[in-house]
């Protein structure tokens, strides 16, 4: 394998703290719509595109508004959220920064671009990153490699020579289909399945792990 040269971060869950925010968010349209909710919608959910997971809002948990009003307001709402607040996880901001000294970053993310922008914005990291991809812009979301595949591109660097930093099942399994090496930050409230996890090269406790050091040892 080459050496490590880029790295792709995932979002959610990695940089910000917001998988309960959409589950919150989500949960609230479907009640305000008479909807249902099973026990599985949110392991569904995690990595889909907006189309993807809008459809199943608007097929499987809600009757009456369409996908694209689905997309809508939930995206709306979930701006509404990250305009009050962005919950970055501890270590974020600072892993990105360490790591933009020596190597390429991208970004690879299931939330629209509309949020990432934002987010990247309000943290003041955008300027880091060569090229972020939001599965709104690929034929298929995780755990589909589209995304992943996107961002090498972008940032001109060969999937083999790119480590991506991910936390849910989807995530790995899409990081890992488009021969990145993976490294895992798995959060304790949404833990990945064994199967996926065995995918990552490197399992971390937090970003503080996600080092130069680690990136050459993978």
């Amino acid at each position: 394998m080459p050496p490590v040269r880029a790295v792709v971060f995932d979002m959610d869950g990695v940089l910000v703290d917001s998988e309960p925010v959409w589950e919150e968010v989500r949960r609230a349209f479907v009640a305000d719509h008479g909807g249902r909710w099973p026990p599985d919608t949110q392991d569904r959910l995690m990595g889909m595109s907006t189309e993807e997971w809008a459809a199943y809002l608007a097929t499987d948990l809600v009757e009456g508004p369409t996908t694209e009003e689905v997309a809508y307001q939930v995206i709306d709402r979930m701006s509404g959220r990250y305009a009050e607040h962005v919950p970055l996880l501890p270590g974020a901001v600072e892993a990105v920064r360490r790591l933009a000294d020596d190597h390429v970053l991208g970004l690879a993310s299931s939330s629209p671009r509309a949020l990432i922008d934002l987010v990247l914005g309000e943290i003041g990291v955008a300027g880091l990153f060569r090229a972020t991809v939001s599965t709104e812009e690929v034929d298929a979301g995780k755990p589909a490699p589209d995304g992943y595949l996107v961002a090498a591109a972008r940032i001109g660097v060969p999937a083999a020579a790119c480590a991506a930093v991910e936390d849910s099942s989807n995530g790995l399994r899409s990081a890992a289909a488009a021969g990145m090496r993976v490294i895992a930050v798995p959060r304790p409230e949404y833990p990945p399945a064994p199967d996926a996890l065995a995918l990552a090269a490197h399992v971390a406790s937090g970003l503080d792990e996600v080092t130069g050091e680690l990136l050459r040892s993978l």
